[in-house]
């Protein structure tokens, strides 16, 4: 996620997004996340688009056994400790955040199971070769569809990351028009369905997957 600050007096309604931390009981673990809004903004908040998607991957609706698995923009890191639970997973963000989202990872993910999870560096559309092409089965993404000069940066790492077997699950709400004109760029790229919708939340789980005349030979 972006380290976008914002103005706690004027979203009041987003006030449990400043506690000093947030639980959830998901894959059978408790979990327990740190959250620092005044340092990092809503990269160090959870977002109902994680919670949303966690309880997607939860339902069993995808096959994690044996996947590699990466989530970009990891925030808290909530949804890639919960896949860390039940696949190898590597769990991505900016620089800034890297401290923060180890932590909360140390914190919850059992020891037995550390080697299931690496925490890196990816800044969207940055030094890409770092991470070969096509070289995940899943990638996720939560909330991580709401600043438009990100999208270019964005539609370019999904692209670089994805094989024509590669499935992505982006979780969000739509907010904006920028959001709808992000999900036709993707359109033109990838073949896109919404798999799932959280009526009370308002969130909607979007797969996407590489069209073959788009995948690198």
């Amino acid at each position: 996620m972006a380290l976008v600050p914002y103005d706690e007096n004027l979203l009041p309604a987003l006030s449990k997004l400043h506690q000093a931390s947030a639980e959830f009981n998901l894959a059978n673990h408790k979990i327990r996340l740190s959250q620092d809004w005044n340092r990092l903004g809503v990269a160090a908040v959870v977002w109902d688009a994680a919670v949303v998607l966690c309880m997607f991957l939860e339902m069993g609706k995808v096959d994690l056994k044996g996947k590699r698995v990466i989530e970009l923009g990891a925030g808290t890191g909530l949804v890639g400790i919960v896949a860390a639970l039940l696949a190898n997973v590597t769990i991505t963000d900016r620089q800034p955040a890297l401290e923060f989202l180890t932590a909360n990872v140390r914190e919850n993910v059992p020891p037995g199971q550390q080697e299931a999870v690496r925490v890196s560096e990816l800044t969207w559309g940055e030094n890409l070769h770092l991470y070969p092409t096509g070289s995940f089965d899943l990638i996720l993404g939560a909330d991580i569809v709401y600043l438009e000069e990100t999208f270019p940066a964005l539609l370019q790492t999904l692209e670089h990351l994805s094989s024509e077997n590669t499935v992505v699950l982006l979780s969000c709400r739509i907010r904006y028009e920028r959001d709808e004109r992000f999900l036709m760029e993707l359109r033109q790229r990838f073949s896109v369905q919404e798999v799932y919708y959280d009526s009370e939340r308002d969130i909607h789980i979007y797969r996407a997957v590489r069209n073959r005349t788009n995948t690198e030979l």
